[in-house]
């Protein structure tokens, strides 16, 4: 079968939780979920913005749709995880939106990513204020803390955040990630705590092959 986001983002507009659920299931199995995260699920929410910014879609299409996406990830989380055995030196790693920023699907699918691999998750979804970010973050201390915005205007905010998670004295290594990386060139954002990753692929690449090293790096 050859995968259709159009028909995927279709079935989320009608409300459809079982036949979209049912239609990735017949797309998937244990070793592509990646996959139709970044083929299927992610194309199709952007179709669905694509229809609200043209007004072809209203407001309240736009969030039955993602609330039908929200829970058919959640339900693929529980069909397809790994279950990976708890080491004692199990990696840790917080997941947030920015201050204001509202999506969060795309925080929810690498907090899947990081799971599959063992990781301990805290995710903590969207329009999480700075100041509980800081408290979570020093009480916590993840290795990795993950920060998305989709919307050029959360810039400023996103900086704001980068700027203060760099100051912890434990210096974990900060992701950024969402819709805004494809949009925008953020290399002006990257050092050598400060990693731009487009997409879960790239995400999934760190993971296997750059992690220890950027982890281990020092200042």
């Amino acid at each position: 079968m050859s995968p259709q986001p159009e028909k995927l983002a279709q079935l989320f507009l009608e409300g459809k939780e079982k036949q979209a659920l049912e239609y990735l299931q017949e797309l998937c199995n244990d070793d592509n979920k990646l996959s139709l995260y970044e083929d299927m699920i992610t194309p199709a929410m952007y179709h669905i913005g694509e229809l609200w910014e043209l007004n072809k879609i209203s407001v309240a299409d736009e969030h039955l749709a993602t609330g039908i996406c929200d829970m058919v990830i959640s339900q693929m989380e529980n069909l397809y995880f790994r279950d990976k055995t708890t080491l004692p030196d199990e990696k840790k790693v917080m997941l947030l939106g920015v201050e204001e920023e509202q999506h969060y699907l795309g925080l929810k699918m690498a907090a899947s990513v990081f799971k599959d691999q063992g990781w301990t998750v805290r995710y903590l979804g969207p329009n999480l204020p700075l100041h509980h970010a800081l408290q979570f973050i020093n009480e916590w201390k993840p290795e990795v803390i993950g920060v998305s915005a989709a919307l050029s205007y959360r810039l400023p905010k996103l900086k704001e955040f980068l700027q203060a998670f760099q100051e912890v004295d434990f210096e974990p290594v900060i992701i950024i990630g969402g819709r805004m990386t494809k949009k925008h060139d953020l290399d002006s954002y990257s050092e050598k705590k400060v990693i731009v990753l487009e997409d879960l692929r790239s995400l999934q690449y760190w993971l296997d092959n750059g992690r220890e090293g950027d982890m281990n790096a020092t200042s």
